[in-house]
């Protein structure tokens, strides 16, 4: 099940994606929720939605699409457009990465965390802001998790049933800011930083997570392609090390890390005005995001 967040009005609207459809969820369930809440509500609510999803399939196949609304003609949003806590993020987590860095010195032994705040989020086709505050700015395609239930000290064999499900991810960066402050949250953390959805692909429609493609585009050119199995610590690990002692709640973010062909180290370069950022997962999406200049108050 492809679960989104679409702009309406002042606000959102939470649905579920039926071929070229979109079935309105608090339609369906006669309810009031968000993302968050959906998720808060556990597998009963999730299982409602997909029973609802699969009422309405034939009948949109058929051509009877009445009370369905157009994906077309929504504007989607992140799935979660504002998380309660900070976006966790794994570095160092593609050897690859770590060697295209000019790093001399050996693979990460344990994950290596850092966190975006909820503030860096924006929309799977919203504009990345080249803000004064950036020097030089670059990419990083990842896949990202979404925790469906609350656990701590989650042992491995146990991790995929604490998953609601996974989306694409685009951990965007700022180099000099990054090196400035000798630590990443500076330089990842800036509004529209961290683009996400486009969908939250259920865990069943995903399967396994570590075998997936990622790719990333610039302009129509390929910059970074490989698999989630050259990850360094995988899923399971990610969450039964940063569980052991600290509870890890519904709704929680966590971005995977990136594969070689970062612009710092593509020979084709860092992003510029103007630029067109293609990212991509397998079974997950693709999000689309133009480089803009921020505007300032006159």
């Amino acid at each position: 099940m492809k679960l989104l967040t679409y702009r309406k009005g002042d606000g959102y609207g939470l649905g579920a994606l039926v071929g070229e459809y979109v079935l309105d969820v608090n339609k369906a369930l006669n309810t009031r929720l968000d993302m968050l809440k959906l998720l808060d509500r556990g597998e009963k609510t999730l299982g409602k939605v997909a029973d609802a999803v699969k009422a309405v399939e034939g009948k949109a196949k058929a051509g009877k699409t009445d009370g369905l609304l157009r994906l077309r003609d929504l504007r989607l949003a992140a799935p979660i457009p504002r998380t309660r806590k900070n976006i966790v993020c794994l570095g160092l987590n593609y050897a690859e990465h770590v060697k295209e860095g000019g790093r001399d010195r050996d693979l990460p032994p344990h994950p290596v965390f850092f966190t975006k705040p909820p503030t860096s989020i924006t929309g799977p086709y919203d504009p990345v802001i080249y803000s004064k505050a950036v020097e030089k700015l670059d990419y990083e395609v990842e896949m990202a998790f979404v925790i469906g239930k609350t656990g701590k000290y989650i042992d491995k064999n146990d991790v995929y049933d604490h998953i609601a499900g996974y989306m694409t991810f685009q951990d965007i960066s700022a180099r000099t800011l990054q090196r400035q402050h000798q630590q990443w949250f500076r330089g990842k953390s800036l509004d529209s930083f961290a683009p996400m959805g486009p969908y939250l692909v259920t865990s069943d429609e995903v399967g396994d997570p570590q075998s997936l493609d990622l790719w990333c585009k610039v302009n129509g050119k390929i910059r970074q392609q490989s698999n989630t199995r050259n990850m360094i610590f995988d899923v399971r690990t990610i969450v039964s090390t940063l569980s052991d002692g600290i509870t890890l709640e519904a709704g929680d973010v966590f971005a995977t890390g990136t594969p070689s062909g970062v612009g710092a180290a593509h020979p084709l370069g860092l992003l510029n005005v103007g630029d067109v950022i293609e990212s991509s997962v397998e079974k997950l999406g693709t999000l689309k995001n133009e480089v803009i200049a921020e505007k300032y108050p006159r």
